[in-house]
């Protein structure tokens, strides 16, 4: 799935849970020193920025399908090899990488085990697959009052339950279809400081995602009833923002 909102409204609507998930994605995959890595889908780069302070942009390299994003990532980091294309196409050689990471990613694949077998691809042997994706299973990932909210407009929403990879223990299993070993899923936590509704609400208005291009389908008066709703369920004045995200490595 592709992505065609301008980088900075990405950023406000999920590139602020991004930068809060990094350290913890790049830790599990065990990034450090000298080690080549390649963030796929890398969306408006808040993986690479942690994958650039760790080991350096010349041992960075990106991919996403999204012309906005890639445009903004040659701007962000020159310095860095990014490249317009899918998953489960990716430019690079076999055993390019001693690591391959996607946040947030591998549940808009269109083929979640076609991409990660391409991220097994391009990882030498013996090096990191990771991967993470928010619980929307349990509902526990940072959209879960919106979608309970849109579920009241319209009982039929795809909420992106549904998606894979959103349940325990999806992803692991992904990972062995894919053909990765030595799989290892655990759970990311993170806590956003929010200054109160508007700040929250505000970003689902910029068509980012499922959840912005529900909202921007809906006329004026449904508009109004979810902000409503969603209204009722947050606080007024600042507050923290929860979440969960599935996580997994494996060897290549």
């Amino acid at each position: 799935m592709a992505f065609d909102v301008a980088a900075d409204r990405y950023d406000a609507f999920m590139g602020r849970w991004s930068r809060l998930l990094s350290p913890a994605l790049a830790d599990l995959a065990g990034i450090h020193g000298s080690a080549r890595v390649l963030d796929v889908g890398c969306g408006t780069g808040m993986l690479t920025a942690e994958l650039v302070r760790r080991v350096g942009a010349a041992c960075v390299a990106a991919a996403d399908p999204s012309p906005s994003f890639v445009a903004a990532m040659h701007e962000r980091f020159p310095d860095v090899d990014v490249r317009e294309a899918a998953a489960e196409q990716l430019p690079f050689e076999d055993g390019a990488f001693d690591g391959a990471l996607a946040q947030l990613v591998v549940h808009f694949m269109p083929d979640p085990v076609a991409g990660l077998g391409e991220m097994r691809r391009v990882t030498r042997s013996g090096g990191v697959v990771a991967a993470c994706v928010w619980d929307f299973g349990a509902g526990k990932g940072p959209l879960r009052t919106f979608w309970d909210a849109a579920r009241e407009v319209d009982p039929n929403v795809d909420d992106e339950s549904g998606r894979p990879g959103t349940h325990e223990g999806e992803l692991g299993r992904l990972f062995l279809a894919a053909g990765l070993h030595d799989v290892r899923s655990t759970a990311l936590e993170v806590s956003l400081e929010l200054d109160g509704f508007d700040a929250w609400w505000e970003p689902f208005t910029y068509a980012a995602g499922p959840a912005g291009q529900f909202v921007a389908g809906l006329d004026d008066e449904r508009r109004a009833t979810l902000r409503e709703l969603c209204r009722r369920r947050v606080p007024d004045g600042p507050f923290a923002l929860d979440a969960v995200a599935w996580a997994a490595r494996g060897q290549a």
